[in-house]
């Protein structure tokens, strides 16, 4: 009797990935709670930063990195969702959240750059919820991205900040955590998020993080 031929299953079948690209064509000012039960209010959407050097628009670059890594995680077996795939949308960062919620990703990503009134700050940071049921766990997102990111690119490596002014993460009941790719402030670091070698590192990095992380909660799952 013949041997099965194994299958090789790709290494995230069954992982649901939320990728939110950051802002928009245009800001909302509208307002709307920062968190759930919570009488502060906040811009539904804010405008974002742009390119020192390229003068792109933010939002352009957010966008243009998350399709890469759709493409990427979708190769590697997950299932992707995005909450935009154009610029000319109005989804406030409530309703980003809610859509990720409804949908029960493993993991959302909320893409965006980062930028500074001091044009030499550079680097790679990530933001994760202070508070609440998905704290911990963001966290440990958090701690395999990084490291994975920083491996693939060679970026500064500016540190995981635990926030609780963030609408997007305040209202996700699944992990997020919101990543800062980059300085579109500083004139070296624009340029290279405007390359798209540069973009790939960038995305191989969260690829492999995510990688990491589902490894490490599948066999945290396995030990309880």
């Amino acid at each position: 009797m013949e041997e099965p031929v194994p299958v090789d299953v790709p290494i995230l079948s069954g992982v649901k990935i939320g990728i939110d690209p950051g802002h928009q064509a245009k800001a909302n000012s509208e307002r709307e709670p920062v968190a759930p039960g919570s009488s502060e209010k906040k811009a539904k959407v804010a405008s974002g930063t742009s390119g020192v050097a390229t003068k792109t628009p933010e939002y352009v670059r957010d966008l243009e990195i998350s399709l890469k890594l759709r493409d990427a995680l979708e190769a590697a077996g997950a299932e992707v969702y995005m909450t935009r795939e154009t610029n000319e949308v109005n989804i406030s960062n409530m309703e980003r959240a809610l859509m990720m919620n409804d949908l029960g990703v493993d993991l959302v990503l909320r893409i965006h750059c980062n930028g500074s009134t001091d044009k030499s700050v550079h680097g790679t940071g990530l933001y994760i919820t202070k508070t609440g049921d998905i704290a911990a766990e963001s966290l440990v997102a958090a701690e395999a991205l990084l490291p994975a990111m920083i491996a693939a690119t060679g970026a500064r490596r500016c540190g995981i900040f635990k926030r609780d002014t963030y609408t997007g993460m305040n209202w996700s009941t699944v992990p997020c955590i919101l990543v800062e790719m980059g300085y579109m402030t500083n004139y070296d670091e624009d340029l290279r998020l405007a390359d798209p070698d540069y973009q790939q590192k960038l995305v191989d990095g969260m690829v492999q993080g995510i990688i990491d992380y589902i490894n490490i909660r599948d066999a945290q799952d396995i030990a309880e």
